[in-house]
C-alpha cells in the first residue's frame, strides 16, 4: 500500500546530494582481506568482552566476544582464521585514540560454523527470538548503534502504535539504504514481518524520500498486499532523523528529552531489517554491511558489501583511490561524518560511508566570523532551537541554560552551521558543550555516591557507638547494683560471728565510754604487775602501791560501769535464740580458758599481762 498524507517538519535544508556518484552500479564483494581487524566496540554500550585466546582458529561466525551487560552486543568472525592478536588496534574515531580490538588472520578458506537458523519463527516465543537477535550482534545499521535487542525489549505496560521503517537515507553522497531497498527488497519486508510478530504494533509505515524512484518501486512490489504502508515523501535534509522522521510520517512530535517509544513508536533502519532477517531465517551473525564508497578521489565509487573488521585502506584501493586528489577522508557523509585520522582504522557495524573528497569537491570553510544575529540558523533548525542562543551559552560555559534551552534535543545534523553567513562551526560547539556537562554530571554522580556510601558509614558508626555506650551503662547499672548489694549485705552483722559481734559491740560504744575502758583495762593490768612483785618480795612500799592501785583500778571500773549503765538499761535487749545462747557460751568457755593458761604462768612480761587484761576484759563482756 502507498499513502501520500505525510507532514512536514520545521526548517531543513536542500544541500547538493551527489548520489548519482555511487547508485548506478549494484552492490559489489570486494576480496577478502588477509587480516581483519574486529573493534571490540561498535555498538553503544559497555564493550564486548573477548572469548578467544591467540592462536585459536575460528570460524566464519563464531562469536568472539560476549556482550558485557544488558546494554552491549557480542561480536562474530567475519571469515575464518587465526587470532593473532587481542588489544588495542586502530579505530574508527575523530580522536585517534587506539580500541581494544581482536586482530584474525585469514586462511582464505572463508569457512562457516554451522548455522541454526529458525525458518518457522511464528513458533517461536518471543523471547527466544529476542535472544536470537541479541546473540547474532545486531546493533542499529543506521544511527548510532543501539543494540537492537535492546530497543526491542520495551517495557511490557509500553504498547507500540507504529513500526516506523527508515529508508530516508537523506544525507549527501549515501546511497547505501537505496542500493540495499533496491536489490533485498524481499528480505527487507522479510525482516519487517520478524518485527511485527515480536512487537505487534498496529501499523507499520515505511518512510522513503521521492529521490529514490528504483528504490520505491522495488519495496512496494515486496510489500504486495501486505498492510505496510509505503509512504514517499520530499526530499528534504535532515528528514531521516528518528523524530523528523516520525513527526513527518504521523504528524506527532516526540516530546523534549523523550524517546520514540513514549508515544508508542519504533524506528528501525532498513539495514537493521535484513540483518534480523539474516539473522532468524538464515541463522548467519552480523558479521557484513552495504558501505558507500564514494567521492571524485575514487575512479570507481560503488556500495560495497564488506566484511566488518575490513581495512578502510583496502576498501579505497577497490575503489581506485587516487591518494594525490585525496584531501579529506570523512567517515558519514560530508553533514555528520567525521575526518578519519588515517587509512588504517578497519570497517565497523555503523559505518555506512567512506567518502574520499578532493580539495575542490569539499574546500575548507573560510575563517568563522562574528555571529551577525541574521537568524537563519535557526530557521533551518529541525528541532525548533535557537542555534545563536546555545552557541552563545556554548562559549560562556552556560550550562545550565544550555540545558534550558534543550541542547540535547540537537541531532547534530549541521543545518545551522550550513546556513551560517559568519562559517560559525556550530555543530562542534554543541558537541563540546554536550560532552562538558555529560563530564560534570558523571562527576556529580560520583560525589552524590561517594557523599550517601560516606553518610551511611557514618549511620553505621553512629549506630555502633550508641550501642557500646547503651552496654557501657548497662555493665555499670549492674555493677552498682551488686556494689550496692554487697554494702548491704555487710551492713547486717552476723550474729553467728563472735569477732563480728564483738565489732559490733565496740562500734556501739562512744568515745567517753572507750576511753573509759582503756583506762580501767591499763589500771587491771597495773595493778596485777604490783601484786605479783608484792609476792616475790613484800615490802611496806609495793604493799601501799598495791592498794592504791586497787583503789585506781576500783574507780576506774567504776567510772566505766556508770558511763555503761544508762546506754545499756535504755534500749529493749533485744531476744536472743538458744542458737545464739550457744555460741555465746562456748565463746565465754574458750575465754576462760586462755585467762586461765596465762594466769597459770609463773613469769609474765608486760605483753602478756596486757594479753591477760584483754581477755579478762572479753570475758567479763561475754559473761
Amino acid at each position: 500500500m502507498t499513502s501520500l498524507n505525510v507532514w512536514d517538519i520545521h526548517g531543513g535544508i536542500h544541500p547538493p546530494e551527489c548520489k548519482e556518484l555511487s547508485n548506478r552500479t549494484p552492490i559489489q564483494r570486494p576480496p577478502l582481506p588477509a587480516r581483519l581487524v574486529v573493534p571490540l566496540v561498535q555498538h553503544l554500550g559497555a564493550p564486548a568482552e573477548p572469548c578467544v585466546t591467540l592462536g585459536e582458529r575460528v570460524l566464519k561466525g563464531q562469536k568472539i566476544a560476549e556482550a558485557a551487560g544488558f546494554v552491549s552486543a557480542p561480536v562474530h568472525a567475519p571469515t575464518s582464521g587465526t587470532v593473532s592478536f587481542i588489544g588495542p588496534q586502530p579505530y574508527p574515531h575523530v580522536s585517534g585514540m587506539l580500541s581494544a580490538a581482536v586482530v584474525i588472520d585469514s586462511d582464505g578458506q572463508d569457512e562457516w560454523i554451522e548455522l541454526q537458523p529458525q525458518p518457522d519463527y511464528r513458533a517461536a516465543q518471543p523471547d527466544q527470538l529476542l535472544e536470537q537477535i541479541r546473540q547474532a550482534g545486531i546493533s542499529g545499521l543506521g544511527g548510532a548503534g543501539f543494540p537492537t535487542a535492546v530497543k526491542l525489549n520495551g517495557p511490557p505496560t509500553r504498547e507500540i502504535r507504529a513500526l516506523i521503517i527508515n529508508g530516508t537515507e537523506c544525507e549527501p553522497y549515501i546511497t547505501a539504504d537505496d542500493r540495499l531497498m533496491r536489490e533485498k527488497a524481499n528480505e527487507l519486508v522479510a525482516g519487517i514481518e520478524i518485527l511485527v510478530h515480536l512487537i505487534q504494533p498496529k501499523q507499520v509505515l515505511i518512510g522513503i524520500e521521492d529521490n529514490k524512484p528504483e528504490a520505491i518501486e522495488a519495496v512496494r512490489t515486496a510489500v504486495g498486499e501486505r498492510g505496510f504502508l509505503v509512504k514517499v515523501f520530499p526530499t528534504k535534509y535532515p528528514s531521516g532523523g528518528e523524530k523528523q522522521l516520525i513527526q513527518i510520517l504521523t504528524g506527532e512530535e516526540v516530546p523534549s528529552g523523550g524517546l520514540p517509544a513514549d508515544i508508542g513508536m519504533l524506528c528501525q533502519n532498513v539495514g537493521t531489517c535484513v540483518a534480523i532477517h539474516d539473522a532468524v531465517l538464515l541463522g548467519k551473525p552480523l558479521i557484513s554491511r552495504v558501505t558507500t564508497l564514494t567521492g571524485e578521489a575514487l575512479a570507481r565509487p560503488m556500495n560495497v558489501e564488506a566484511l566488518i573488521g575490513t581495512p578502510v585502506a583496502d576498501l579505497l584501493e577497490f575503489a581506485g583511490l587516487d591518494p594525490a586528489r585525496v584531501n579529506r577522508l570523512i567517515m558519514g557523509g560530508p553533514m555528520m561524518g567525521y575526518t578519519l585520522p588515517s587509512m588504517d582504522v578497519p570497517l565497523i557495524k555503523t559505518t555506512n560511508c567512506l567518502l574520499a573528497s578532493t580539495l575542490s569537491e569539499l574546500p575548507p570553510p573560510p575563517p568563522a566570523l562574528p555571529c551577525i544575529r541574521c537568524g537563519e540558523c535557526a530557521e533551518a533548525c529541525p528541532a525548533s532551537l535557537l542555534p545563536q542562543q546555545l552557541h552563545f551559552f556554548a562559549l560562556g560555559q552556560e550550562h545550565e541554560q544550555l540545558k534550558a534551552y534543550n541542547l540535547f534535543d540537537c541531532i547534530e545534523c549541521g543545518a545551522c552551521a550550513y546556513v551560517c553567513p559568519s562559517s560559525i562551526p556550530l555543530v562542534q560547539y554543541y558537541r563540546a558543550a554536550k560532552g562538558e556537562i555529560r563530564e560534570l554530571e558523571q562527576k556529580q554522580q560520583k560525589a552524590e555516591h561517594s557523599k550517601q556510601r560516606f553518610e551511611l558509614r557514618q549511620e553505621r558508626l553512629r549506630r555502633a557507638e550508641e550501642q557500646k555506650e547503651a552496654d557501657r551503662k548497662a555493665r555499670a547499672e549492674r555493677a552498682a547494683k551488686a556494689k550496692a548489694a554487697q554494702a548491704e549485705t555487710s551492713s547486717v552483722p552476723n550474729q553467728d560471728d563472735p569477732v563480728a559481734r564483738v565489732q559490733a559491740q565496740k562500734a556501739g560504744l562512744s568515745e567517753q565510754q572507750k576511753k573509759l575502758k582503756i583506762e580501767a583495762s591499763m589500771a587491771q593490768v597495773a595493778l596485777k604487775k604490783a601484786e605479783k612483785q608484792l609476792a616475790m618480795h613484800a615490802t611496806p612500799e609495793l604493799e601501799a602501791q598495791v592498794n592504791e592501785l586497787r583503789t585506781a583500778a576500783a574507780n576506774a571500773q567504776k567510772a566505766l560501769d556508770e558511763a555503761a549503765g544508762p546506754a545499756d538499761a535504755s534500749p529493749t535487749a533485744p531476744p536472743v535464740n538458744d542458737e545464739a545462747a550457744k555460741k555465746a557460751k562456748i565463746e565465754a568457755a574458750m575465754l576462760r580458758a586462755q585467762v586461765r593458761k596465762l594466769e597459770k604462768l609463773d613469769a609474765r612480761d608486760a605483753d602478756q599481762d596486757a594479753e591477760l587484761s584483754r581477755l579478762q576484759a572479753q570475758l567479763t563482756e561475754a559473761e
